[in-house]
């Protein structure tokens, strides 16, 4: 995998956990009409949003490399983004929202490299090479909006979800792919929207990965920015639907000015969006993003940031104000007053300081869980960690003493100390005990045939994320999704088609100056009725070369398709007004 992305140094350094989502681009899958696509809804969106979109979304098209007429290939875009500090890796549709963030973080942009169907030409609602290549990319070249970029990822990556919230990731991916896919039953994609409205149903209170993930859409994805009555589009989303790009614009979608409040928001991948958010300036995301950030447990720490992962039953970490980090699944946790007096762990566990882990504290020796006290010793004013060399020996917390600590909420440590460990400002942050008994009140903790008991020092806990301190701590390779997009069926009348959508390209690059137009405009219109896009292109090259002979044929068999199959009728118009564009401006 390493020499596939080697024009790229940024994906090298990605931990292992995140490149299990990686897939290799294999340029050869896309096929005569994947190019087509692509090319239609580039010269469309080119043409319509160089009106509507944020002056940084031509200027990024230049500059990431991308081209009107081909597919991005992602090792000559990695060469290119890698000039403005970024790099793209190819996934396979939908990826887990704290990996998607995370990579953010890293300064890698996810690209789902499948490609829409001609049928969801204008809007798929599974992510794919047009939305993310086309919607993402231009827009990062833009400086304050990249760091803004990847500041949401290091914040979100650290959002606690739901144990719900997983489950609604494979609805959501499943119903993407199907509705993508060719030829899926309706029952099915029935099944699959009932799935998902029912999550959304009974959801409970919103999880802060769930919060996020809406800040997210209604910024990165569905974004508009400006003036309140006339805002200028950004979001990828938007950039990449030249269906949306346009309904959006008009007054039928409610125009809302951004703010954290749009967290509350929820939306619905499959549809339209009634609303969208304006933001004053690229500047003011990262304001709200912050406030945001001032309500997770990642800042607030305290009870209700470890009843967040206790709820969650994912891995996630506490900080405790030693800066001592306890990385696992949490059980339980015994609170007094308000307050956590007793935090526990479920399995391996890992306990680190400063995103590193401590030498002799990772899952091997804490296999079956951790239990520490927090807080202060009952009647003592100044907390364990405060105590200078002179306090602790008057409280006989000591090596090889034999002591009895009783913390506040009636925990008691009782046991012969063995040894203590300090973080880099001499504060103690963990204790060592051999001969243990821990209790709560009548309640047995920890008994001394268990083994050695490490006490965690701190006297409040400070943060809670999700995930680990040192993602080195744990076998993280576990989200492997169960569904998997599902590819264009193939047939003799499909590979027919695609030879003369080849046929076509190869005419308009110069590379084959014996086929017919005249032709193939015959054998699409017989064997293929149903097809416009080709006839498009034909047009577009009769065009070129002045001939109208054949053209008033092909315009007439367009205006025919556009009332047998209404659906399409308006990307033909949008199609014939780009050919046509030079002659009725003149």
């Amino acid at each position: 995998m390493e020499a596939e992305f080697e024009s790229n140094p940024l994906i090298d350094r990605l931990p292992t956990h995140l490149k299990q989502f990686i897939k290799p681009q294999d340029y050869a899958d896309y096929t005569p009409i994947n190019q087509a696509v692509w090319r239609y809804v580039m010269r469309k969106n080119v043409d319509y949003l160089s009106k509507v979109a944020h002056n940084s979304y031509l200027d990024g098209l230049k500059k990431t490399g991308l081209e009107v007429d081909n597919i991005p290939n992602m090792y000559g875009m990695n060469r290119i983004l890698k000039e403005i500090g970024w790099a793209a890796v190819a996934v396979d549709g939908f990826i887990p929202p704290n990996a998607f963030m995370e990579f953010q973080a890293y300064n890698v942009l996810v690209i789902a490299s499948d490609i829409r169907q001609l049928e969801h030409i204008e809007y798929t609602p599974a992510p794919d090479i047009i939305h993310e290549g086309a919607g993402h990319a231009p827009i990062i070249a833009n400086p304050e909006y990249a760091e803004y970029l990847r500041r949401f990822g290091e914040i979100g990556c650290k959002a606690i979800s739901s144990h719900k919230d997983y489950e609604m990731y494979e609805a959501i991916r499943l119903l993407s792919i199907l509705k993508e896919a060719e030829g899926t039953p309706k029952p099915e994609i029935d099944a699959a929207e009932k799935a998902v409205e029912d999550l959304q149903n009974n959801m409970g209170v919103m999880s802060e990965m769930a919060r996020i993930r809406n800040l997210h859409w209604w910024t990165v994805e569905y974004g508009l920015i400006g003036d309140l009555e006339n805002p200028k589009i950004y979001g990828a989303g938007l950039l990449s639907s030249i269906g949306e790009s346009a309904w959006c614009m008009t007054d039928a979608v409610k125009k809302i000015p951004y703010s954290i409040a749009a967290a509350e928001q929820s939306f619905d991948i499959t549809k339209p969006q009634p609303q969208l958010f304006v933001t004053p300036d690229f500047a003011y995301l990262s304001q709200v993003l912050e406030e945001f950030a001032n309500t997770m447990a990642l800042r607030t720490g305290g009870l209700s940031s470890i009843q967040k992962l206790i709820d969650s039953n994912a891995l996630g970490t506490i900080e405790l104000s030693t800066g001592l980090q306890v990385s696992g699944v949490f059980k339980k946790v015994i609170e007094h007053e308000g307050k956590p007096i007793y935090i526990q762990t479920t399995g391996k566990t890992a306990l680190s300081y400063r995103e590193k882990e401590l030498v002799g504290h990772g899952t091997i020796t804490h296999a079956e869980g951790f239990g520490s006290p927090i807080g202060k010793l009952k009647g003592i004013n100044i907390a364990i960690e405060d105590m200078s060399p002179r306090d602790l020996k008057a409280y006989n917390i000591y090596e090889a003493e034999s002591v009895t600590l009783e913390f506040e909420g009636d925990v008691t440590v009782k046991g012969e100390i063995i040894t203590g460990s300090r973080n880099l400002q001499g504060e103690i942050i963990i204790i060592s005990f051999k001969n243990c008994t821990v209790t709560h009140g009548e309640t047995v903790l920890f008994q001394p045939e268990w083994g050695i008991y490490d006490m965690a020092v701190g006297k409040k806990v400070v943060s809670a994320f999700s995930g680990p301190a040192d993602v080195r701590s744990f076998d993280l390779i576990t989200h492997v999704p169960s569904s998997k997009t599902i590819k264009a069926k193939k047939s003799d009348e499909r590979s027919e088609l695609e030879h003369l959508y080849k046929t076509v390209r190869n005419i308009r690059e110069g590379n084959d100056t014996s086929a017919s137009l005249k032709n193939i405009f015959y054998t699409v219109k017989i064997d293929h009725p149903k097809d416009w896009l080709l006839s498009l292109e034909i047009a577009e090259l009769l065009k070129e070369r002045n001939d109208t002979e054949i053209m008033q044929e092909v315009l007439i068999h367009l205006e025919k398709l556009k009332k047998t199959r209404p659906q399409v009728a308006q990307l033909i118009t949008n199609g014939l007004e780009l050919i046509f564009e030079k002659e009725r401006v003149n």
